[in-house]
């Protein structure tokens, strides 16, 4: 292999950031353009300062004060409505209140991230409560975009209130909706945990709002009966009500995940959330991998150290950043207290000195087992180091030079990923090369497929190889084996045919039919600079083609012969969507002696479906349909990236990707048996009965349907529907764009991309659930179309054991098709 090839030119660039908990205020454009010069990306400022919160505070304090009983008045002399005054307005802000000036330069803003206040309460109980905490954050907002801000995180919704206030996540989710009109171009990034973890719940800290709800609006019996049991998905599960209520803005994100159990309660100024100490299990990272995930948090005490003291992070979170990296939009990394901007803050030159001369040193002390440090440390065993708060590094960043060192070290990409870098989650209509003739730049990237057409060429040469010696009567005056290629585009195909023929060692007689007229030139080109003029071009439809012709030029003389191998490559991303079934049905009476000597390549293919959650590719849907009233009953064909499978095969190992379950749901085979053509030909020319209206039934015998059930234990959204392929060229010569099968039949192949059924109104589903799929392949005799639907059954019983279960319909989409964008006969 060609070392240049093993360069990985779409590797993710990492944009880090620094946090610090109590940062010296302000942070001006000199501050920024320090850190940028130690190598950080970027810089977080509170929106507001101290002395705004305690302004809020002494508001809040003494409107408490005027409700209590008996304030300010007698009671005799009260009147009705002044015990409940309505809330107090937070007076505007002051240049004391925030640490924020617009500055100058917009590429120096762009590198500061603020951050809304987090002691307000959105989700509180007490309407009171909740009123300011929405008046600060509309302040706050309007005034970050006032200052050219262009993102701003807020903090995740307090989930101890779900079981006291049911409302409080739709108060949430309605301030969010609110912050997103009122900062129209701004990017709001929710901070939430990856997993609800209850034991970390209820410490808010000095100054938070929260503890100020009053008696009358919590119910207290309810919300502290019992210990609440963990949820790995309750965190999820806001978020998705969040943004469904906030109808998928594109301007709205995952924030950050911190992975600091301790972090928490060490932060006052801002509070952090959590993701534990240990990875999730796969099933959680998944989910969080198919959302809008912009920003991801690290503080200093979730590192780990190597022999030589210096910061580190376990095995199981490299690999989770590396999974998180291949998204599409990488995330940033937000390194938190991690020690101050060298030469921004004062700082000890005794705790943080240079290296020699003072350079940084190299990132290699920070190396586990790729370098000759030892392996990375458990967690146990890095509890029996030094501390890090203890440890003198000479490297003044070493948490930055570690993950630039982690940056530098990324592996390798897969030649899918390297393809398809660009076009994740990019949606395409699928192609329709009856009616348009394709563009070279199209047959281009078909022919850089590394795998596809080597197998193609395996595939005739078996078929070669054992024509011969079944010793099959060969169609070629001369005893050759009649190959034909149809659909041959630039001739690909062509070429592995002749190839074939010679590592085989078998005489051919090469056709190849084409009705692109701009392709037929460049295919009569091949045949004169690189084939020889071994091969007859043809163009043509090739349901049009009669065969080869056998007699003189002119045509006036002579009788149709018939062909041995048929090879096409009409297969699309849910195999017969660009029409390969009437495709060969049309050419089939060119074959030898039809379904007994002529061998079609591909013999068979099968499509296969997998419901999915695809937050993106809704959004991306939804953001279309305004001007394309079809967009959300359009099949696209996209490259599947950031997308969680919600039916999946259990996997032993807690920590390994589990497989998705994925349903074949109907096949086609070739050559079909002469009686069912017969058939259609009877009923296209108006001999045989059973048509409707103007149709006759011709193209019946390609319509399918399938019903498939598949079972989701743990909830989820189903946005559409995963379609693959599998084919079978000849004999054991397969391909596969299934993605747990990909591997073991085509690795690497890059020619088809899944297709996607998108669903107009995504489709919640609680824990225990069964998705019942119901598709469709329609025709009319004129175009062919899909329909699809979900429906949702909730499982009772013996769900987990395998025993008779009850089935409780509780949802489903409504019937989807596509015949308005259907393909063309």
């Amino acid at each position: 292999m060609d070392p240049a090839s093993l360069i990985d030119t779409t590797a993710p660039a990492f944009r880090v950031g620094h946090h610090q908990t109590i940062r010296p205020l302000p942070v001006t454009a000199k501050t920024l353009i320090q850190a940028r010069e130690h190598d950080y990306d970027m810089l977080t400022t509170p929106i507001t300062t101290p002395y705004f919160h305690s302004r809020v505070l002494s508001l809040l304090s003494s409107h408490l004060l005027q409700l209590r009983p008996g304030a300010n008045s007698s009671a005799a002399t009260k009147s009705p409505t002044s015990s409940n005054p309505p809330p107090p307005v937070v007076p505007p802000l002051m240049p004391g209140d925030t640490p924020i000036t617009p500055i100058t330069h917009n590429e120096a803003m762009s590198t500061l991230i603020a951050i809304a206040s987090p002691w307000i309460d959105l989700c509180s109980p007490d309407p009171l409560i909740a009123n300011i905490s929405r008046q600060v954050l509309g302040m706050e907002i309007a005034y970050a975009a006032f200052c050219g801000i262009t993102t701003v995180i807020i903090q995740g919704p307090k989930l101890r209130h779900s079981k006291a206030n049911s409302g409080g996540l739709a108060q949430y989710a309605r301030a969010i909706l609110g912050a997103l009109d009122i900062g129209c171009y701004l990017n709001l990034l929710i901070s939430m945990p990856m997993t609800e973890d209850p034991d970390l719940e209820g410490d808010d800290g000095m100054g938070n709002l929260a503890p100020f709800a009053r008696d009358e609006y919590l119910n207290k019996e309810e919300a502290t009966d019992g210990k609440r049991e963990k949820d790995i998905f309750g965190s999820w599960d806001s978020w998705h009500i969040i943004r469904t209520v906030c109808k998928y803005c594109p301007r709205l994100y995952v924030g950050s995940f911190s992975i600091d159990l301790k972090f928490a309660a060490l932060i006052t100024h801002f509070t952090a959330l959590v993701l534990p100490r240990h990875v999730p299990p796969q099933s959680v990272i998944s989910r969080w991998y198919a959302e809008p995930l912009h920003l991801l948090w690290f503080s200093a005490s979730i590192f780990l150290q190597n022999a030589k003291c210096y910061p580190v992070l376990s095995k199981s979170h490299q690999a989770l950043l590396t999974r998180y990296m291949r998204l599409r939009v990488p995330p940033w990394i937000l390194l938190v207290d991690v020690g101050p901007v060298p030469g921004v803050q004062y700082q000890d030159p005794n705790s943080v000195p240079l290296g020699e001369n003072g350079s940084l040193i190299s990132p290699c002390v920070h190396a586990d087992a790729s370098c000759t440090a030892p392996a990375s440390p458990t967690p146990a065993e890095a509890a029996t180091l030094p501390q890090q708060g203890k440890t003198k590094y000479k490297d003044p960043t070493p948490h930055l030079s570690y993950i630039r060192h982690l940056q530098h070290n990324q592996p390798l990409r897969s030649v899918v990923e390297r393809f398809g870098a660009g076009y994740q989650d990019y949606l395409q209509a699928p192609l329709q090369p009856l009616t348009d003739n394709l563009e070279s730049v199209t047959y281009e990237v078909f022919e850089r497929d590394p795998v596809k057409y080597d197998w193609y060429g395996r595939a005739i040469n078996f078929a070669l190889s054992d024509w011969i010696a079944q010793g099959k009567p060969t169609s070629g005056s001369n005893g050759a084996v009649v190959l034909a290629v149809v659909g041959a585009g630039r001739g690909p195909l062509v070429t592995r045919a002749l190839e074939a023929s010679d590592m085989s060692g078998v005489m051919v007689e090469v056709w190849a039919v084409e009705k692109n007229p701009n392709a037929f030139v460049v295919l009569n080109r091949h045949n004169e600079e690189d084939w020889g003029g071994k091969v007859r071009v043809v163009k043509s439809d090739m349901r049009s083609w009669k065969g080869p012709w056998r007699g003189d030029v002119e045509e006036r003389d002579g009788d149709w012969g018939k062909v041995d191998i048929l090879v096409s490559e009409l297969l699309g991303s849910f195999a017969d969507n660009e029409l390969s079934p009437e495709c060969l049905d049309g050419v089939q009476h060119v074959l030898n002696r039809v379904a007994t000597h002529g061998i079609s390549i591909p013999a068979s293919y099968t499509a296969h479906i997998t419901p999915i959650m695809a937050p993106k590719l809704h959004a991306d849907i939804s953001a279309r349909t305004p001007s394309d009233a079809s967009a959300p009953e359009t099949p696209y064909v996209v490259m599947l990236n950031a997308i969680d499978f919600l039916a999946t095969i259990p996997s032993n190992s807690p920590h390994s990707h589990p497989q998705p379950h994925i349903h074949q749901v109907w096949e086609f085979s070739h050559p079909l048996p002469p009686a069912i053509l017969a058939a259609a030909k009877a009923r296209r020319g108006g001999s045989t009965g059973g048509g409707v209206g103007s149709r006759d039934g011709a193209n019946d015998h390609n319509a399918r349907f399938c019903n498939a059930k598949f079972r989701c234990l743990k909830r989820g959204v189903c946005h559409g529907l995963a379609g693959y392929f599998e084919t079978v060229l000849y004999g054991d010569v397969e391909l596969s764009t299934r993605q747990d099968t990909m591997e073991r039949k085509s690795p690497n192949m890059i020619s088809w991309f899944p297709i996607f059924f998108p669903l107009k109104t995504p489709i919640y589903f609680p824990d225990l659930c069964e998705l019942e799929v119901s598709v469709w392949r329609q025709t009319d005799d004129r175009k062919v179309w899909y329909e699809w639907m979900v429906e949702v059954f909730l499982l009772a019983g013996g769900a987990l054991e395998g025993s008779a279960t009850t089935r409780v319909r509780v949802g489903g989409s409504e019937l989807h098709s596509s015949k308005k964008n259907g393909c063309f006969m």
